[in-house]
């Protein structure tokens, strides 16, 4: 069993802007702080004609319920790795060190009359019997607050 979650961020700038704050480790930094993570590490190497982000972070796990808590503890450390083939392209690879499950998907950068749209595409899943469904649910919804908090971020960053 798996969820699927797809997912537009929206940016005013041409898709050059967004693709090179995309790839900015102070970016990435600002998102971390924005979303109240304890500890990151982000690193941004060029690979050919892309790159390949490290976003290495540690949340408080506050608020999850009882049921996930048990799994994951009081801290939850996320490993986000984007490999972009292009300016346009990446895969995403979304791993919880030493718990059962992962998150793969792709992004996608698309500019129309100045304006550029991200997609992010996900496949959560968690191999938990009983209740890998109800966490997959929560870490969708977990997710989506992320990318949503990700868009503010990055519309502020754009208007610099």
């Amino acid at each position: 069993m798996s969820r699927r979650i797809k997912h537009e961020l929206t940016y005013d700038a041409p898709l050059a802007a967004v693709a090179a704050m995309l790839g900015d480790p102070a970016f990435r930094e600002e998102v971390c702080e924005r979303q109240h993570v304890l500890r990151q590490t982000v690193s941004v190497t060029p690979a050919g004609a892309g790159k390949e982000v490290v976003v290495d972070q540690v949340q408080a796990a506050t608020g999850i319920p009882s049921f996930a808590k048990k799994f994951v503890g009081d801290e939850i450390n996320i490993v986000q790795k984007e490999i972009w083939t292009d300016a346009e392209r990446g895969d995403i690879y979304v791993t919880i060190p030493g718990k059962p499950g992962d998150m793969k998907g792709t992004v996608r950068l698309e500019e129309s009359g100045g304006r550029t749209t991200e997609t992010v595409s996900l496949e959560i899943k968690v191999g938990i019997p009983l209740v890998g469904g109800k966490i997959e649910g929560l870490i969708g919804d977990l997710l989506l607050k992320a990318l949503q908090r990700e868009n503010e971020v990055g519309r502020d960053y754009l208007s610099r």
